[in-house]
């Protein structure tokens, strides 16, 4: 008799707690969304790939939620490798040489194709090493420099205003080239 007693004071007890339950309204998700609902993190992005294509030309661009730098490669016969990071100090190729950036962080971009031809002719020569592209005016960036090709890849060091979410991706084409970009957002 007592452990229907107890089985009944249980079942009452579940059914009063399930509407308590049921009467307060779920709590909201965690905000998932961020700034222009980018989702990307800061942490590096790469890929392995080494190819024999060959750097020929470095370019940049302003978007509404974040800055854009793009590294042209011609004659990609098969995947574009890369290894994208966040680093204390960008280093040149082969000497180890620090690379001054302008700005609050330093994105480390290593392209796993080299910047000269199979005779060491090089493919890509910037105007100025110190500043391959114009990014004067950019939200995020502050330089985008050279940092030297070695040994089948090519650094490039990306001066940005502070530690900010970014993505770095390939894209195929034109012809049979390929294209390695890498956004770098405005905000968190």
């Amino acid at each position: 008799m007592n452990t229907r007693r107890n089985l009944s004071r249980f079942a009452v007890g579940a059914v009063a707690a399930a509407a308590t339950v049921a009467a307060v309204p779920a709590a909201a998700p965690a905000a998932t969304a961020s700034y222009c609902n980018l989702t990307w993190g800061s942490l590096a992005k790469a890929a392995p790939t080494y190819t024999s294509g060959t750097l020929a030309n470095v370019r940049s661009g302003r978007h509404a939620c974040f800055d854009r730098l793009v590294l042209d490669v011609d004659d990609v016969p098969g995947r574009l490798g890369h290894d994208v990071r966040y680093v204390s100090t960008v280093r040149m190729d082969g000497s180890g040489t620090a690379v001054p950036l302008r700005g609050g962080a330093d994105l480390r971009i290593i392209l796993k194709a080299p910047a000269y031809d199979n005779h060491g002719r090089p493919t890509y020569r910037p105007a100025s090493r110190t500043n391959l592209v114009d990014v004067s005016g950019y939200r995020t960036f502050r330089q985008v420099a050279w940092a030297g090709s070695f040994e089948g890849q090519t650094t490039i060091g990306l001066g940005v205003r502070a530690r900010l979410p970014f993505r770095a991706f390939v894209l195929d084409g034109p012809g049979d080239g390929a294209r390695l970009v890498i956004d770098v957002a405005h905000l968190w």
